[in-house]
């Protein structure tokens, strides 16, 4: 690096943007990489604290920070992210198309742990919509030694370390169970919740029915839907452990694999799902969906609109985050319910 007097630096070229902060008002890149000196540029340059500027001689072994930064990026994307430009050594990703956001977070922590290499994003297992930005990359110093980049290549090995699931245009069906309900002594106010919540996600409801009790009839119910070819079942009512809510065991004699009966998440904890031989999925909605504004219904909802395979690692993930605060202002998802 060699140290150049600011008034002696006409006709050199800037390797590095130079920031310029006019407080309250703005903050950004006054002077670009590339840049080449003038006479008009000198007042700016001392106004600005540069009386003296840095000139690198690069050599083989070395990246500058726009190139590391560019490197970083591309072992982060898919195909359904842009690229911004950089701007003060960061990239940032953004969102081409609405879906889910999945990050590796275990090969974000490795790249992270390598010195002067820094990568942040969003929550892994959000919903974000086009436009969104995902993350932000850089490296700390104006230039880096070009092993720490490949280093990090290294982990990645060429698989995205961030993408985006999109969402897929399913079509759904919902089973009502309930005595009171299909009785008619009591309105359905829980069905027109979960449409809601469904269309959200491109989701359209296009089957319905209503059942008592009785095991049977809900797994009739269940397979009448399953027999029209609905990407997605819903069964909301009778998930408590009371001896007369059946709607678990109906579930099972339908044929799904249940990965799981209970989440740790509250409200939300006598949440079940499951999945047909063909990966068709099936959810039981526990009652807090219908009174609660957020519960564990908002956190899976996103990766089965998705299309993305829920384990029963996934659910015992969600305890760490997994309490809901029940604000007065609710600001989900701008919060930490369900934030692994």
């Amino acid at each position: 690096m060699k140290r150049i007097d600011t008034i002696n630096a006409i006709g050199h070229v800037l390797c590095h943007d130079l920031t310029r902060i006019v407080p309250g008002e703005w903050k950004g890149a006054q002077f670009r990489k590339g840049h080449v000196v003038s006479q008009e540029d000198i007042p700016m340059l001392l106004s600005m604290g540069k009386d003296h500027l840095f000139v690198f001689e690069m050599d083989d072994r070395h990246l500058h920070e726009n190139d590391a930064a560019e490197r970083l990026g591309e072992l982060c994307k898919n195909e359904w992210m842009c690229a911004s430009d950089i701007i003060e050594g960061k990239l940032e990703l953004s969102a081409a198309r609405d879906g889910l956001f999945i990050v590796d977070t275990k090969r974000l922590t490795q790249i992270n742990s390598i010195e002067e290499i820094v990568i942040a994003t969003r929550h892994t297992h959000t919903a974000v919509k086009a436009g969104d930005v995902l993350s932000a990359m850089r490296v700390i110093p104006l230039v880096i030694d070009k092993s720490k980049i490949e280093q990090a290549e290294a982990i990645g090995a060429g698989v995205p370390l961030v993408r985006i699931a999109p969402f897929k245009p399913l079509k759904a069906g919902i089973v009502t169970t309930g005595n009171e309900v299909f009785s008619g002594r009591i309105e359905d106010r829980f069905t027109p919740i979960v449409k809601d919540k469904l269309s959200a996600f491109g989701i359209e409801t296009i089957w319905h029915e209503t059942t008592d009790d009785a095991p049977e009839h809900i797994q009739n119910a269940i397979l009448k839907l399953r027999r029209e070819k609905a990407d997605l079942i819903l069964c909301t009512g009778g998930m408590s452990v009371d001896p007369d809510d059946c709607t678990p065991a109906a579930i099972r004699q339908s044929g799904a694999r249940i990965v799981t009966y209970g989440a740790p998440v509250m409200p939300g904890a006598m949440l079940l799902i499951g999945y047909y031989p063909d990966g068709v999925p099936v959810l039981g909605l526990p009652g807090c969906v219908m009174y609660a504004k957020t519960t564990v219904f908002d956190l899976v909802l996103p990766r089965v609109a998705a299309g993305v395979e829920i384990t029963r690692g996934d659910i015992t993930k969600l305890g760490n985050g997994g309490l809901c605060l029940k604000c007065k202002v609710c600001t989900y998802p701008n919060c930490g319910f369900g934030k692994e």
